[in-house]
């Protein structure tokens, strides 16, 4: 009945989307900044994009700095430093294959929350901001709901 050990509480947790340039790195630093010690946090993507400005002033609002931010696909991360990951949260239908395609010779649990891409918000500066604003109010709600037993000692 209860989930394995690992995926209930993982130490080391992969975010990951279409392009590793809104979403993941989103989720990166949200679950980052939840948990400074004792858990490790990365992000990847099925492509590689170019970080995308209007995540990081949102995310600037947060008062979390993901300006230096360098997008990367599965495949670099897992030549830099291996895909060592419990748990893989994908964010896009695309990522989400990608990972299921990867976990079947990693020991890496999977979980896929379907996020809205904001990058396809149109009308002015302010509408395509609050697009994203959305998002990362969405992620950081999912991030406290998944986390919040490994944090009940922290928070």
């Amino acid at each position: 009945m209860a989930a394995p050990p690992r995926a209930r509480d993982p130490q080391s947790v992969l975010f990951a989307c279409a392009m590793n340039s809104v979403r993941s790195p989103m989720a990166e630093s949200l679950l980052r900044h939840m948990f400074p010690q004792g858990l490790y946090v990365k992000s990847a993507g099925a492509r590689k994009g170019e970080l995308d400005p209007f995540a990081v002033t949102v995310m600037a609002e947060l008062g979390q700095d993901i300006s230096t931010h360098k997008p990367q696909t599965f495949e670099e991360l897992e030549d830099w430093e291996g895909l060592n990951f419990d748990l893989i949260i994908t964010l896009s239908p695309e990522a989400h294959h990608k990972a299921l395609d990867l976990t079947r010779t990693l020991a890496a649990d999977v979980e896929y929350w379907p996020t809205h891409d904001p990058t396809t918000a149109e009308g002015s500066r302010d509408q395509k901001l609050a697009a994203y604003r959305e998002v990362c109010d969405q992620l950081l709600l999912r991030i406290r709901k998944r986390f919040a037993k490994a944090g009940a000692a922290n928070g």
